[in-house]
């Protein structure tokens, strides 16, 4: 077999020609071949000159080996959506292209882009010939670099899955306590309710005993949907306390001056409900209006069950939409009953990742002050194509160090986003601390790295970070670190890459 034809994507080349095994024989790549070896190389390859200008490109279909004879190349990849330059040789026998092609996966891109920077010669083969070179001839070889690509592979997700789920458990904890406290309070408010609603079936035994005339009972009932009417647009938690106080006291004293029994005990609840002193005269008024059968101390003690009842309605009403709440942004940030891939809005991801942390981010246990959160949204950014789910992982990682970097003294999270040039949304997660030392900045995304203590970290959660934005959504992942503003930015294209066709690469 022939080495296939330059790919399209290749520069500009002369006509090729004929590969001599003496010429093989003299690059290191081959020098241990048998003549038998050369021999067959020099079959199914060919020489081939190549002009200044790329060789292949990153992301495409890997169609052929490359091996530098004489010239110079230059090897990049992508990152924040610049080529940025990782090799310029011009060593004879350095290799590119489709060199794991003996691995047999039935579809491969190419890892690196490659360019010329002047008239370079290449040992050229297509990929599939090279691959069956290899398994014929190295087969033991092959079956040993194939089981270490597979194991390697096979271990990093595993160990991606456990860094997941190890963030999953810390949060689904806080997720936990976050849920008990609206759930609690619908119990509470239920109870209450229920003893309210007892109350009022003994106040409907004064029907039966002719205490309430019908005309006098309407008037009430008229009463009651005002009143309901008013707390459901009570304005009383707009109000400070130094304001409460002051309304609870004018209540009081206008309900002590009109007789009321027991009234200083029920002025917190009618101010709670929006029913000031003006209030108060309406309904003085109203009561004045009914017949001898209904004092103003009775009228309020029916009024007082309406409005305690509607208030523990409100408390009801207000925890289950933060359960509703709670639940829909734990659904969010987990991304269930959705694609992996999709387009999806930044900020909402990042609030939903924001909600699992609500439960660290108060002051409690080994934290005496709060840790403030500041969010600055570009709110004129678009959806990005990205893998949500995965996305959540990479700002649950940043947050979750950004928070124990700050530590028990507190601080302040600043999430801010904005636009990185004309093709890449910026994220920019900054926190308090005291900031990444000079002497390990480097090496935070390494895997197996960590500061924390022995069994509280696994070093793997910046890893798996910088693995999600730069493999697999072509973006970039770098910190900027001083004492008191440490920045890790996220840059993602928004966009999908000209070489993706419907998704991002895995």
């Amino acid at each position: 077999m022939t080495g296939a034809e330059p790919t399209a994507d290749a520069g500009s080349t002369t006509d090729r020609t004929a590969c001599r095994p003496d010429d093989l024989r003299t690059l290191f790549l081959f020098e241990k071949l048998s003549d038998p070896q050369l021999a067959r190389l020099c079959a199914d390859g060919h020489v081939q000159e190549y002009q200044p200008g790329p060789i292949c490109v990153e992301g495409e279909p890997a169609t052929c080996f490359y091996v530098l004879i004489e010239g110079e190349l230059v090897m990049s990849k992508l990152s924040g959506g610049q080529d940025i330059e990782t090799n310029r040789t011009s060593q004879r026998g350095v290799y590119c292209g489709a060199w794991q092609a003996f691995t047999g996966e039935a579809q491969q891109a190419y890892s690196t882009s490659v360019r010329v920077t002047r008239p370079s010669r290449f040992f050229v083969m297509d990929a599939t010939a090279f691959a069956r070179f290899m398994q014929e001839e190295f087969p033991m070889a092959v079956h040993l670099l194939d089981g270490i690509a597979v194991g390697t592979e096979r271990t990093r997700r595993i160990i991606d899955n456990r860094e997941k789920l190890l963030a999953l458990g810390q949060l689904s904890a806080g997720l936990t306590h976050q849920l008990n406290n609206p759930a609690a309070a619908t119990a509470r408010a239920a109870a209450e309710l229920r003893e309210r609603v007892a109350g009022m079936r003994r106040k409907l035994a004064m029907l039966a005993d002719g205490t309430v005339t019908p005309e006098a009972l309407r008037g009430l009932v008229r009463l009651q949907e005002e009143v309901a009417a008013q707390v459901a647009k009570s304005v009383s938690a707009t109000m400070t306390s130094i304001e409460t106080a002051d309304a609870e006291d004018a209540v009081g004293e206008w309900l002590q001056d009109h007789g009321v029994e027991d009234g200083w005990d029920i002025a917190p609840t009618f101010v709670e409900a929006g029913l000031d002193t003006d209030w108060l005269e309406r309904i003085a008024a109203a009561t004045d209006e009914l017949d001898s059968s209904t004092s103003l101390e009775k009228a309020l003690q029916w009024l007082t069950y309406t409005v305690e009842g509607e208030l523990l309605l409100n408390q009801i009403s207000e925890a289950s939409k933060r359960i509703s709440a709670l639940v829909a942004d734990a659904k969010q940030y987990s991304q269930m009953d959705r694609a992996p891939f999709q387009v999806a809005d930044l900020h909402e991801l990042l609030r939903s990742t924001l909600t699992m942390f609500a439960d660290r981010l108060g002051a409690g246990p080994g934290r005496d002050t709060a840790i403030t959160v500041v969010k600055e949204f570009d709110k004129s950014l678009p959806e990005i194509p990205c893998y949500p789910g995965d996305l959540n992982q990479v700002w649950t990682n940043i947050v979750d160090n950004a928070i124990a970097a700050m530590g028990e003294a507190g601080g302040t999270l600043t999430i801010r986003t904005c636009r990185e040039g004309e093709r890449m949304a910026r994220v920019e997660i900054c926190d308090t601390g005291p900031g990444v030392p000079d002497d390990i900045r480097e090496r935070i995304f390494e895997p197996f790295f960590t500061t924390k203590p022995v069994g509280e970290g696994t070093g793997l959660g910046l890893d798996l970070a910088s693995n999600i934005v730069v493999k697999k959504h072509r973006g970039d992942l770098r910190v900027e670190s001083a004492p008191g503003d440490t920045r890790f930015i996220v840059l993602l294209p928004l966009q999908l890459p000209p070489a993706v066709d419907g998704a991002l690469p895995e």
